[in-house]
């Protein structure tokens, strides 16, 4: 003969199997699981039993509790299971999905990142500065005269407060050199800005990286072999550079940088990529004004510094036309990068 908790199991169990929903399931775990339920009440009873039935009749107990609780949770999942068939059974998985694009990097940024790659092997640190700068930075640190034309408003932005916004990122080797005592290493890579008429191969906002590395002893040779090894890196093993004699207020000599490569459209033609020079010694003395000592001893430490526009390297690495391209967000030309 059945023991009754026996029983109340096997009445416990069959209603579970019967049970139609989680509603009713959870009505039957109230009657039986629940404090006033039919197996807590035989917690209860046991009070009232001897020490010979107690043992017997809490095990037994215990087993039933468990199986009701255990029939009960796989009977919840059983209609977990359930719903989310019939929420599956809604969606057609034979239609095509819909597809997400992977993003790409601008052709400009793979050109910012390639480069600050190549100087970073060469040693050279990152530094930044503002977009908005003052005339002492941007002109008479760099020996730049006030009669020059680049300081008028035919090439320069100005704002009402007499501020500008930078034309070249050597302002940020300035501040560099106003902040730090040599040896320094660094290059600046940013936007500039100039007062131009937009075409193909011109545009008020462009994207330069500027270096500077200063140190005793440091000369032609030393920028010549660090610009060269940039090229090579850059465009190829195979490229030919050319170092011409230019002016720029700021360096003395200084040189401008030519290019040639098979590899590159226009073949055998030589292309101009780059400024650069010797750091004048009246920018040292500049600085030594602003940081109010002989840091900067033209006697003792010398320079070079180089300029790079990063819209013309991308131009004539990637074989790009017009440089609008890179500032109208078409689709068809920037997939061409990805």
């Amino acid at each position: 003969m059945l023991h009754p908790l026996e029983q109340l199991r096997n009445d416990a169990l069959r209603e579970i199997g019967d049970a139609h929903d989680e509603k009713a399931l959870d009505d039957i775990r109230v009657r039986y699981l629940g404090r006033s339920g039919s197996v807590s009440a035989w917690g209860e009873q046991m009070k009232s039993l001897s020490k010979e039935e107690k043992p017997v009749v809490g095990k037994l107990l215990n087993e039933v509790r468990t199986a009701v609780t255990a029939a009960i949770e796989a009977r919840t999942r059983q209609f977990q299971s359930q719903k989310e068939s019939a929420s599956l059974g809604k969606i057609d998985i034979s239609l095509p999905g819909t597809p997400h694009e992977i993003g790409a990097l601008h052709p400009l940024t793979q050109m910012w990142e390639r480069s600050i790659e190549i100087f970073r092997r060469m040693g050279f640190a990152v530094a930044d500065g503002p977009d908005i700068e003052d005339e002492w930075h941007c002109f008479d640190a760099l020996n730049t005269p006030p009669e020059h034309p680049a300081r008028t408003e035919q090439d320069t932005f100005y704002l009402p407060d007499g501020r500008l916004l930078r034309t070249h990122t050597s302002t940020v080797q300035i501040r560099t050199m106003e902040s730090a005592p040599p040896p320094i290493r660094v290059i600046a890579p940013g936007a500039a800005y100039r007062n131009e008429e937009i075409n193909a191969t011109h545009s008020a906002q462009f994207h330069q990286i500027e270096g500077l590395y200063v140190d005793e002893n440091v000369g032609v040779a030393d920028l010549k072999g660090a610009l060269e090894f940039f090229m090579h890196e850059l465009f190829g093993a195979g490229t030919e550079v050319e170092f011409r004699p230019h002016y720029f207020p700021f360096t003395e000599p200084s040189l401008e940088v030519y290019v040639k490569s098979k590899a590159l459209k226009g073949g055998e033609q030589w292309i101009e990529v780059a400024g650069s020079g010797v750091v004048h010694p009246a920018v040292f003395e500049q600085v030594n004004k602003a940081r109010g000592d002989k840091a900067y001893d033209p006697e003792k430490w010398s320079g070079y510094a180089f300029g790079l526009g990063m819209d013309r390297l991308a131009m004539i690495l990637f074989d790009i036309p017009d440089l609008r391209l890179f500032a109208q967000n078409d689709l068809r030309f920037l997939r061409q990068f990805a």
